[in-house]
């Protein structure tokens, strides 16, 4: 019988002492929520990662978040007047609050090709209604078939390639990422605003991911419409705004070395990740 006594003991101080902890856990105890945080072009290289998951604090803004990576990585604090973010793939402040298992994206400016004067991959192929990402060859006359009807006076394409040089240092190819579920929802949006906006009768506009050889096209941008005036306009504002907003970064490679093509700054409405400092 004595020998019972301890293991009752222990029982009793194993029961007794659990409400102790909860009650701790619910009087004081700091409550945390988990965020999975992704990294693009060259923030990638610079803190070593493309995604991670940060444990913060309930309640915590998009500021609270950059402040934690900014210990980690002094030059990130560098980068914030540049870089734009977003929250479960739409553009956001930094005081935006964030929510348990929000998904936040750290973008430096994006570089569908600047002017010469200037994670892992998933196997779909993201499509919508006048906008898809591909990592094979872009076929234009099928897309310009497709698009074209007897009422259209005017078919203009403009397709993006990849040349040999960047100012005057050869280039071998080009590597392109993209944050793709922000990205097409970005190119859809643009299209159905060319449409609203010039009064064009259709678009298609195509981008290319992954390795592009020299000649081959990264960018497609087909528009139909009754007057070519329309068109013209279309086009050009298309190819501008893409890549001031979409979400898609390019890497070239050289003889000796590569490195992040720069990219042009984001519009004046898109925050910055230092907005408000």
């Amino acid at each position: 019988m004595a020998s019972l006594i301890p293991r009752l003991a222990i029982c009793f101080g194993m029961i007794s002492d659990r409400p102790r902890r909860n009650n701790a856990a619910n009087s004081g105890k700091l409550s945390l929520m988990q965020v999975r945080v992704l990294f693009f072009g060259i923030l990638k290289d610079m803190v070593g990662k493309s995604a991670d998951r940060i444990d913060l604090p309930d309640g915590s803004s998009v500021r609270d978040l950059l402040a934690r990576y900014e210990v980690q990585n002094p030059r990130l604090k560098e980068s914030l007047p540049a870089l734009a973010l977003a929250v479960n793939q739409q553009y956001a402040g930094p005081d935006t609050r964030l929510s348990p298992n929000d998904e936040v994206a750290l973008l430096p400016p994006v570089s569908g090709g600047a002017p010469e004067a200037a994670g892992e991959s998933p196997a779909r192929q993201p499509a919508g209604r006048h906008a898809s990402i591909v990592r094979d060859a872009i076929d234009a006359e099928t897309t310009i078939a497709r698009l074209k009807r007897g009422e259209d006076g005017a078919t203009l394409v403009f397709e993006g390639v990849v040349r040999n040089q960047t100012r005057g240092r050869k280039t071998l190819y080009l590597d392109y990422e993209a944050y793709e579920e922000m990205a097409l929802e970005q190119l859809e949006s643009l299209a159905e605003q060319a449409m609203q906006r010039f009064r064009i009768r259709d678009v298609a506009i195509i981008h290319r991911l992954g390795r592009l050889e020299i000649g081959e096209t990264s960018v497609l941008i087909a528009v139909v419409s009754a007057h070519r005036a329309a068109a013209f306009d279309a086009c050009r504002w298309l190819i501008d705004t893409l890549k001031q907003k979409v979400p898609i970064w390019k890497k070239e490679y050289f003889e000796d070395g590569a490195m992040w093509a720069d990219g042009e700054p984001f519009p004046a409405e898109i925050p910055r990740a230092n907005s408000g400092t």
